[in-house]
């Protein structure tokens, strides 16, 4: 699953009001060169924005995130998710994942957790919350002893155009998640450019990062 988003370098992390909302910032992403979108849970629109995103923008990868339970997985396949992520490692949802063969990132901070999703049968894991649990240090030190499992790591929480490089410079880390390019102010005031002008920006340091 990371491996198809790791072109992109970041998946925006969105948290959504409605289907039209949605719209407008799947296409202002696009138009930043960003075409990959996480609709989390956070809102009880998240599956109408998927599915709305969805028949609107087929040429984006659009995913859900803030899964927590089977049902919302469910929703989540039903709506047109073609991936999903979790801040923890449920194991009943895993397994439900699993058994449908949908690509899902559990979260995880601990090498319990990372050992826990390994045994459920799954490798690409979400690190969360990032900076709060010691940002690049701690994940660099949480990699290692799994590294030739080859788990990869998506860390979200706390990233920003200022540190993401450094997580992607980590070779376990294909891609980040990122709260940032869907900042509260601009979806409230329908400021769609700048959306656009923060997804160009993150494509921007991606592409530096893995050219240097």
């Amino acid at each position: 699953m990371f491996a198809r988003l790791a072109p992109y370098g970041v998946i925006p992390v969105l948290a959504l009001e409605n289907p039209d909302q949605g719209l407008h910032v799947c296409e202002a992403l696009l138009e930043g060169g960003l075409p990959v979108a996480e609709i989390t849970f956070r809102t009880t629109a998240a599956a109408d924005v998927i599915r709305a995103v969805s028949r609107q923008f087929p040429a984006l990868t659009v995913g859900a995130g803030t899964v927590l339970t089977a049902a919302d997985l469910q929703r989540a396949m039903d709506a047109g998710a073609r991936f999903a992520v979790a801040p923890g490692c449920n194991p009943t949802v895993v397994r439900a994942a699993v058994e449908a063969g949908f690509p899902f990132a559990p979260g995880v901070c601990t090498p319990s957790d990372i050992e826990r999703a390994l045994e459920l049968g799954v490798r690409n894991l979400k690190f969360f919350p990032a900076e709060a649990a010691g940002g690049v240090k701690m994940l660099k030190a949480l990699a290692a002893p799994y590294a030739h499992l080859k788990p990869s790591f998506c860390p979200t929480g706390g990233l920003s155009p200022e540190n993401m490089a450094a997580y992607l410079a980590i070779p376990q880390v294909p891609v980040v998640g990122g709260t940032w390019l869907g900042p509260k102010d601009a979806l409230a005031k329908g400021d769609w450019k700048r959306i656009a002008a923060l997804a160009a920006e993150a494509v921007a340091i991606a592409a530096r990062t893995r050219a240097g």
